[in-house]
């Protein structure tokens, strides 16, 4: 098991151990595509996807992906596959 120290607001490191469920939510501007991208990009892994918010205008969709991540790397790398897509707005 993987244990990685992350940084806080007040400069205390937790630990992260791996594996985890680990949560983004992720907004973009079309729910359809963003999950053509999360299925394509995790293929047969096991997720959870359920729709979060959606903005008044309606413009944006917020969902919460969720998925045990393997290590640091895992983590990042899925948060970076994610962002890297024109119709994702914002990953947290």
């Amino acid at each position: 098991m993987e244990k990685i120290p992350m940084d806080t607001d007040d400069g205390c490191k937790p630990t992260i151990e791996y594996p985890c469920l680990w949560q983004y939510t992720v907004i973009a501007t079309d729910g359809t595509r963003l999950r053509e991208i999360i299925s394509d990009h995790l293929g047969d892994a096991p997720y959870s996807l359920s729709p979060s918010k959606k903005s008044g205008s309606g413009k944006y969709i917020s969902m919460n992906l969720e998925l045990t991540v393997n290590s640091d790397y895992h983590r990042l790398r899925i948060y970076e596959v994610l962002s890297s897509h024109s119709v994702v707005k914002m990953v947290l």
